[in-house]
């Protein structure tokens, strides 16, 4: 019985074994279930978006929501959208560096004053614009070395307040923004990474040539609303830029092109709203990429033959705003608009002269255009029915220079006047061709081209007289980008022979007169006749030279006559005065006032009556005179005097004492305002 025992015994052995081996692992299993199941809890809880913005994956739109901190963001959040807060400086956590995920940061239109420092390393785009930012440390910025792009427009940034080499630590940096800021020149230490400059509405007026030095890989840079003219950039600034492909100068003050403009890749460049008033010839050469051109709202009355030769992927032509004067000077440039076609998009080329063509636009001038005839011998000149046409590029000549000279005997050889020379209103040499046309009765204007350009020219005019002796010859030296000068102040109805030499460098600097040989082979004469004085003139002239011509007795009996008559009266009232018939004093009686006296105190003490007597704030003293309007006696007048003493109505004194202090508060900007000093912290440009 035993042996039939003990396998069933076994048996039911193995059966609880199992048994308990299979609660053992059921036991496991939901252990381990309810473990996954807490850690996807606090899983989804690291996920929740903060209550007061809105989440969409790993965008976080916590913008327009008045924050003054910034809210625990999930780990996953990549680009951050906080502007348009009221965020400052501590608002930023130090938790906020941890979040390795960001890539763009939006802080602009919030209350920083300072560049934040605890941002993501992360950080490739950061907008910081319209904020109150006036220092921008290298340790703030190497804190993300990742960084491509910058924007810091409207913010109180100066040159002084940027540290030296901020940039050196964002070798990646490709767009900066520092537009509206109070920024003197050029920001150095700028990466040789940099693509896109804006430095737009600041006060920067020179540009040294190391201003750009290692920018090679710049390609837009905008430099409008600044304070540049001409002298005040050097002449090989912007030619170290060779792969710029975007220059904007607009709102400046410069009256020609910036010279050795990058030409290679250039294809927007922006000069409107200048005070340009001539383009030279050849500062556009090379620019066979230029797809637009600005030239609006400037001085510009011409432009020069060949302007545009290079301009073969030009597509808009912008020159509104400038007086353009229509005759054959643009003959050339109508020309080639019409061989453009409709290749090319013109707005505002309207002409402003001469009248028959005022308002009408250039390419509508057919039959106008076709009356010129065009003369070319040794250069270029532009006619329209024999009479010169301005070639000029300014609005108005100048009308004189400081290098004008007066000698009786130049060593120009001006033709004599002893023969008959067959001179005209017109005149070519071999490199230069002249042009006189009198104005008026005073003013003759002169244009001339050139078939090669000149450092300078000598412009002479002499007055022929009824003998056969040469007068005196007046000299002037004239720029070499010139085209036209005025004569002023000339004799009416006379003649004048005007001659014209380019001189060459080396010439320049000999004086006004050289009368070597090749200064009179080049040089071209012509002769103007200014016309007579009008009747009405003459009429004019005539009543000021009566005017001038009046008598100086008769100026000196008048004088007489006045002091004579002024001389009679103070006898007179002296007289009265001394006899007591007269008496100022009784026009002045008060009947409301003192009775015991009978005359203004404030008359008589010798102090003008006025009401802000009672604003006196401090005791003064006034003396008055007791003796009334009394006949002079023949012994002296003995007067006696009291003296009244004016107190202030609240006991104050008129100067407030040293240590009075009325609570100026100088520690808040109300005190300043209070106190007259005025507040800095608050004024703007």
């Amino acid at each position: 019985m035993f042996t039939i025992m003990a396998p069933l015994g076994i048996a039911r052995l193995r059966a609880r074994l199992f048994l308990l081996c299979l609660c053992l692992t059921l036991c496991a299993g939901m252990l381990q279930f309810a473990a996954a199941t807490i850690q996807g809890y606090i899983g989804e809880r690291d996920m929740i978006c903060p209550s007061v913005c809105r989440c969409d994956e790993d965008f976080i739109y916590c913008n327009d929501r008045g924050l003054s901190s910034i809210p625990s963001l999930p780990p996953s959040a990549s680009v951050l959208y906080l502007q348009n807060n009221h965020i400052n400086n501590p608002g930023l956590p130090t938790s906020l560096e941890h979040h390795l995920a960001v890539r763009v940061v939006y802080l602009y239109d919030n209350e920083l004053d300072e560049f934040p420092l605890h941002l993501p390393p992360s950080v490739r785009e950061l907008h910081l614009q319209d904020n109150n930012i006036r220092t921008i440390p290298r340790s703030a910025l190497a804190r993300m070395p990742l960084l491509e792009k910058l924007h810091l427009d409207d913010n109180s940034i100066s040159t002084v307040s940027i540290e030296d080499q901020a940039f050196a630590d964002n070798p990646r940096l490709r767009l900066l923004f520092l537009s509206r800021n109070h920024l003197s020149s050029i920001p150095s230490g700028l990466p040789a990474s940099l693509e896109e400059l804006r430095l737009d509405d600041n006060r920067i007026s020179t540009i040294p040539t190391h201003a750009f030095r290692g920018l090679a890989s710049l390609r837009c840079l905008v430099l409008d609303g600044n304070l540049l003219a001409n002298q005040r950039i050097a002449d090989d600034t912007f030619s170290r830029l060779s792969n710029l492909t975007e220059l904007s100068l607009v709102r400046n003050s410069l009256q020609t092109p910036p010279v050795n403009l990058p030409s290679a890749h250039l294809q927007r460049l922006s000069l409107q709203e200048n005070a340009l008033t001539h383009m030279p010839r050849g500062s556009l050469d090379g620019m066979h990429r230029l797809q637009r051109l600005d030239l609006s709202g400037n001085n510009l009355t011409t432009l020069p033959r060949g302007l545009f030769k290079d301009l073969d992927s030009l597509a808009q032509l912008l020159v509104r705003g400038n007086p353009w004067h229509c005759g054959c000077n643009l003959r050339w440039l109508y020309d080639w608009l019409h061989a453009r076609g409709n290749s090319i998009t013109v707005r505002g080329l309207i002409c402003h002269g001469p009248d028959k063509v005022r308002d009408m636009a250039l390419v509508d001038l057919s039959s106008e255009m076709e009356e010129c005839e065009v003369v070319r011998t040794a250069g270029t000149r532009d006619k329209v029915g024999g009479a010169g046409v301005d070639s000029a590029t300014t609005q108005t000549p100048p009308q004189g220079s400081l290098f004008t000279l007066r000698s009786k005997r130049p060593g120009l050889g001006l033709p004599d006047s002893g023969l008959d020379y067959t001179l005209s209103s017109s005149g070519v040499g071999k490199s230069l061709a002249l042009n006189v046309k009198p104005l008026s009765y005073s003013s003759v204007r002169v244009t001339w081209s050139v078939a090669q350009p000149s450092s300078s020219f000598r412009l002479s005019w002499l007055r022929l007289g009824t003998g056969n002796a040469m007068g005196s010859i007046t000299e002037t030296l004239v720029r070499g980008d010139r085209r036209e000068y005025l004569l002023t102040s000339l004799q009416p109805r006379s003649s004048y022979i005007i001659c014209m030499v380019p001189l060459a460098a080396s010439s320049e600097g000999k004086g006004a007169v050289s009368g070597d040989a090749d200064s009179d082979e080049a040089l071209v004469c012509a002769k103007a006749e200014t016309s007579d004085l009008s009747p009405q003139e003459d009429e004019e002239n005539e009543d000021s030279q009566q005017i001038t011509a009046l008598p100086l007795a008769g100026i000196i009996g008048g004088a007489s006559a006045i002091v004579s008559l002024a001389l009679i009266f103070g006898v007179f009232c002296w007289y009265g005065h001394r006899t007591g018939h007269l008496c100022p004093r009784d026009h002045y009686t008060r009947s409301n006032s003192r009775k015991s006296k009978t005359y203004d105190d404030y008359i008589e003490s010798g102090t003008k009556k006025d009401n802000t007597i009672l604003e006196i704030r401090g005791p003064g003293f006034q003396m008055t005179p007791m003796a009334a309007c009394q006949p002079m006696q023949p012994k002296p007048l003995r007067e006696d005097y009291i003296i009244h003493t004016i107190f202030p109505s609240n006991g104050t004194g008129l100067y407030k004492g040293v240590n009075h202090v009325s609570n100026a508060g100088h520690g808040s900007n109300r005190g300043y305002r209070e106190g007259g000093i005025p507040d800095i912290d608050y004024c703007y440009t």
